[in-house]
């Protein structure tokens, strides 16, 4: 299964500028997902960040590993039919812990972004590894914990 931006604003809330997933792929419910971004250089953050070395933000990176960590958690709840498409809360980082920035992430690249479920506390407290290539190129990686306050 494949999603696209309007498949994947039908399960997490985020909305341009702030969506940051291109398409999400292999989502292994309850396990693992792939997702892409497009890296262009009309990027709204490339205005400021640098204007002669344009570099995506580390913390952005980690938005989109966040983001794609959206889509498997609310596709995981949905399979297991605790919320129903569309009717996503919000999901709420608590920590991030171990990133690393190895590679910087620019204009023109597609940024491949691994993120699996290490840990989960019923429905509501979740911890994530994200890993994001360029390539086959490391370039960023984090632990994450997230927290959804409620599911309908």
């Amino acid at each position: 299964m494949i999603l696209y931006s309007e498949d994947i604003k039908k399960i997490i809330p985020h909305r341009y500028p702030f969506l940051m997933l291109d398409r999400v792929e292999n989502i292994e419910i309850g396990k693992s997902c792939v997702a892409y971004k497009n890296v262009s250089n009309n990027e709204w953050f490339f205005q400021g960040h640098f204007p002669n070395y344009p570099v995506m933000p580390g913390v952005l990176i980690i938005e989109a590993m966040a983001q794609a960590a959206g889509v498997l958690a609310f596709s995981t709840l949905i399979e297991e039919k605790v919320c129903k498409p569309g009717s996503s809360d919000f999901v709420y980082f608590t920590s991030i812990e171990n990133a690393k920035f190895r590679r910087p992430i620019v204009p023109g690249d597609v940024v491949r972004m691994v993120v699996s479920i290490d840990q989960r506390r019923g429905n509501k407290f979740w911890k994530f590894n994200g890993q994001a290539f360029v390539g086959d190129t490391l370039a960023d990686e984090a632990d994450f914990r997230a927290m959804i306050p409620e599911t309908k």
